[in-house]
């Protein structure tokens, strides 16, 4: 993989990531174009790598936020942000389960299966549009909610599916206020991912030949800038009942790429 490749990854990763159209299945499907031959390991810590710098972004833009949890936590006192931290922690448990058991199985849909994306890209649309069609309420995240919205960052494992749209979705169609549900969504993936990144280093599973430092430094910086920008037109667009857009978009590239799969 070249360093212009990995920007362009980093760009589709850094705006999709935080856009409810799938990150991980755009990735495979802009590997596949860019015809990128890496085994399902290397492919895996690509994403991984490009993943990390979303998280930082994320923490870029909700920085108060996380001041305020940190803080609460500190604090050692029962109050609305260490409710908060708990209620985060316990929508991590089901894809941090299938992360740690089912890691080996996960990099199988990590391997150029455009087909799987597709299908999951339809789903995506689906969620999309109903989520764009519920009511708006002023619901906030209970304990019993987080979990549920955790059960479909699990599924949301999967490439094509969008952790961001199934989140997001899930917590509307639970009634929960559509800038409150955004916030939770961005939030609960980022203790995620830096426990991934820190599993990987601590195993021996981040191993950079010289020759690739250059590229993914590339696609980290580009991923990084790129989710900045996602980020916050992302709650924008949530606030403002857009997701239909980003459902009709999902239909279509999902047809595309199973077309892509079958016919390409």
């Amino acid at each position: 993989m070249d360093i212009l490749d990995a920007i362009i990854l980093g760009i589709i990763q850094g705006l999709t990531e935080f856009l409810p159209v799938s990150s991980s299945g755009h990735l495979e499907l802009g590997k596949a174009i860019l015809g990128d031959t890496s085994i399902p390991e290397e492919s895996l810590l690509f994403t991984v790598i490009l993943h990390f710098a979303t998280a930082l972004s994320t923490i870029v833009v909700f920085r108060k936020d996380v001041w305020e949890i940190l803080r609460g936590i500190f604090q050692f006192q029962w109050n609305e942000e260490m409710q908060f931290t708990l209620k985060i922690i316990i929508s991590m448990i089901p894809a941090a389960l299938v992360g740690f058991l089912l890691e080996d199985f996960m990099e199988v849909f990590f391997d150029g299966a455009i087909i799987i994306v597709g299908i999951m890209l339809i789903i995506t649309a689906v969620l999309l549009y109903l989520a764009d069609m519920a009511k708006t309420t002023d619901k906030g995240v209970s304990y019993r909610s987080a979990f549920v919205i955790g059960l479909a960052q699990m599924v949301a494992m999967l490439p094509g599916i969008s952790r961001s749209g199934a989140t997001i979705s899930t917590a509307v169609l639970l009634g929960i206020d559509k800038t409150k549900s955004a916030r939770f969504s961005f939030l609960m993936v980022v203790p995620l991912i830096l426990g991934k990144v820190a599993k990987d280093i601590l195993s021996g599973e981040i191993n950079f030949e010289s020759g690739q430092i250059g590229a993914m430094g590339a696609g980290f910086v580009a991923a990084f800038l790129a989710g900045l920008v996602a980020c916050t037109w992302m709650i924008q667009l949530v606030r403002q009942s857009k997701l239909t857009y980003f459902a009709v978009y999902c239909f279509i590239i999902g047809l595309l790429a199973i077309a892509w799969s079958i016919w390409g």
